[in-house]
């Protein structure tokens, strides 16, 4: 059988068990026909297959994302002034201030999450008078995790709060000694709030959306992410704020595989959602690119734990097991399986006896239920969700949080928050996500990282080694075991004959490089069922899926493009992490070919025994750093 693409001369780690590595694989209709040497796929060359050679380069399994809040983010990404990866507050300014000049009335400039002031240089968020001199007219809106916004006084004018509104439940805005607004929102611990003062702001057309999804998704693919499971959100209506992605799922314009569950939006109405849409929406329906996957992560309102480590935790209402057993049970008797969001052992310790409960009459076997984050999820707890059949998607939070919950709770507590190893090691179903854009950036190389490195974005290290996960079992953590989650086991996940053609190739050797360059891989390669959708460097020819420019020509997407201001490699890109990394490298002398950029150098895959003297023999000076 003649391929469609043939990609050889490459270092392929497959994921396969039976067949862990290869130097070769063949496409046909979007899945892999062979996977091994290069002679035996090469054998199925055609006249019209096109071939890419590999040029020696490590190839992965795409990424699958357990916990993105994609639909949601592409409506807006193309509104929001990304700060992901940004190393210093005064770059972080400058795009502030340039993205005030270029934004027009009456639209606001946003920075909503994906950022941690600890990963700041100056360990500090702007104060409201830094923002009040940036824009005095343009309304600001910057989101900092899920415990606090800053708003400037035109973004205080624009959504209407005075001396007269009052605090609602859960939230607080904070006032000076007159009692008028300062700017500060925080969430005690609720983080409505911040949603809904959010959702004040204005919205881009339909056609916009619909370009700034696709920019979401090209973000997406650079950084080689294949798949993801929408959980999703707050403001998140269903069907009505997925008709974008529904628009391109039917103009087969999608590039990232994509499995969404149903988010309740209605307090003490949970019960009346999930009634009306067992009845209208099918577990399943879609196709491999867009699919049902059941319930959550919110399924009722007083089950639901913000993750704000700033506050004391939050005990859930004595309503919370009726509530929570009158959706599980409509669930459980649909045969839809769900995801709940659950902070803390304690309100998952409190779930489980809804569910035990529930299992006694409606057997939960079979059902791909799991819990989301699991924090402080105990020992205890884990063993009765391995019970029952149950998994737990975890994701990087604490990497963005991780200094706040040590100054709570210490550091003792926090060397297996969450319990990752553990959590394989006692067999329960365990994968891994990010939970952007808003309490984590998107960027599932730095989730990658903290798995491996145990060290936060600000550079705490919270997880010792022995709680680390080895990088196959991380990368496995982000493809095979995510498929579980979707009930798409052996589908995709790996580089195997039959299996889906989603695959990356990164611009480095994750197996090979530093652990400190981790978080800023991105790919050069990115293949979603056989079609490129990304290509860079090498590949940037094989490109086929390049988007139209974003809309609207203000949109910050024009000028930053994404994570660590990428767009701006000499302006406020300048000290993302690599660029940061590099410049504090410690050596007296920077290389003539890789500059300080030594310790990739160093990991780069060279077809010589001495890589050093190899490199010293082109002119390389990092042989002698």
């Amino acid at each position: 059988m003649s391929a469609d693409l043939i990609l050889h001369s490459g270092l392929i780690t497959t994921l396969d068990r039976g067949n862990p590595a290869a130097s070769a694989v063949a496409i046909k209709d979007g899945r892999f026909l062979a996977v091994g040497r290069e002679a035996e796929v090469m054998a199925h060359a055609g006249p019209d297959t096109k071939i890419v050679d590999l040029k020696g380069k490590r190839v992965l399994p795409g990424l699958i994302d357990n916990h993105l809040h994609i639909i949601r983010g592409g409506l807006n990404f193309n509104m929001e002034l990304r700060w992901d990866g940004v190393r210093s507050l005064a770059d972080a300014m400058s795009m502030l201030k340039r993205q005030v000049a270029v934004t027009p009335p009456p639209q606001w400039v946003r920075v909503v999450g994906g950022f941690t002031e600890h990963q700041f240089a100056e360990k500090r968020l702007p104060t409201i008078e830094e923002l009040n001199a940036v824009a005095p007219d343009t309304p600001i809106f910057i989101l900092h995790l899920y415990d606090r916004a800053l708003l400037n006084g035109a973004a205080l004018r624009a959504v209407g709060y005075t001396k007269d509104t009052p605090n609602p439940p859960g939230g607080e805005i904070t006032r000076d000694a007159s009692g008028n607004p300062t700017g500060l929102l925080l969430a005690r611990p609720n983080a409505n709030i911040l949603y809904a003062t959010l959702a004040k702001g204005p919205k881009l057309p339909f056609d916009y959306q619909v370009n700034s999804t696709r920019h979401f998704m090209r973000e997406l693919n650079r950084l080689g992410v294949t798949g993801a499971i929408d959980a999703g959100g707050g403001y998140q209506n269903y069907p009505d704020d997925y008709a974008v992605i529904q628009k391109l799922a039917d103009e087969n314009q999608l590039t990232i595989r994509l499995a969404y569950n149903l988010f309740t939006q209605k307090p003490k109405q949970e019960k009346e959602d999930f009634l009306n849409w067992t009845k209208t929406s099918k577990y399943k329906q879609g196709d491999d690119y867009f699919r049902h996957n059941g319930a959550g992560e919110m399924l009722v309102f007083s089950a639901a734990d913000f993750e704000d480590f700033r506050e004391p935790r939050p005990d859930m209402p004595p309503e919370m097991e009726g509530d929570l057993e009158g959706v599980v049970r409509i669930l459980a008797e649909n045969r839809w399986p769900w995801r709940l969001h659950a902070t803390y052992d304690e309100t998952i310790s409190r779930a489980l006896d809804v569910f035990e409960k529930v299992d006694k009459d409606i057997p939960l076997t079979g059902l791909n239920w799991f819990f989301d984050h699991a924090e402080t999820i105990s020992e205890r707890s884990i063993d009765r969700i391995a019970a029952l059949g149950g998994g737990v998607a975890v994701q990087h939070r604490m990497a963005y949080q991780g200094e706040y919950f040590v100054e709570r709770y210490g550091a003792a507590a926090a060397e297996a928050t969450p319990p990752v190893a553990r959590l394989l090691e006692k067999g329960v179903k365990t994968s891994a996500g990010t939970d952007a854009t808003r309490v984590a950036s998107y960027n599932p190389w730095v989730a990658l990282a903290w798995l491996v490195t145990g060290k936060t974005v600000g550079g705490l290290r919270l997880t010792p080694q022995r709680n680390c996960l080895d990088r196959e079992t991380a990368l496995r953590m982000w493809t095979e075991n995510v498929t579980w989650f979707s009930n798409e086991e052996g589908k995709k996940g790996r580089i195997a004959v039959g299996q889906f053609a989603d695959l990356i190739v990164p611009d480095r050797d994750f197996f090979a490089c530093p652990e400190d360059e981790i978080s800023f891989i991105t790919a050069d390669l990115t293949i979603v069922g056989g079609r490129i959708v990304y290509g860079a460097r090498d590949f940037a020819s094989t490109d086929e899926s390049t988007p139209p420019p974003a809309m609207p020509d203000w949109s910050p997407v024009r000028t930053f493009k994404g994570y660590g201001a990428w767009g701006e490699p000499d302006g406020a890109g300048k000290n993302s992490l690599r660029r940061t990394a590099m410049t504090n490298c410690g050596c007296a002398n920077s290389c003539g070919v890789h500059g300080h950029d030594h310790a990739s150098a160093w990991s780069s895959k060279l077809p010589v025994a001495d890589l050093r003297s190899f490199w010293g023999a082109l002119g390389c000076a990092c042989w002698a750093v």
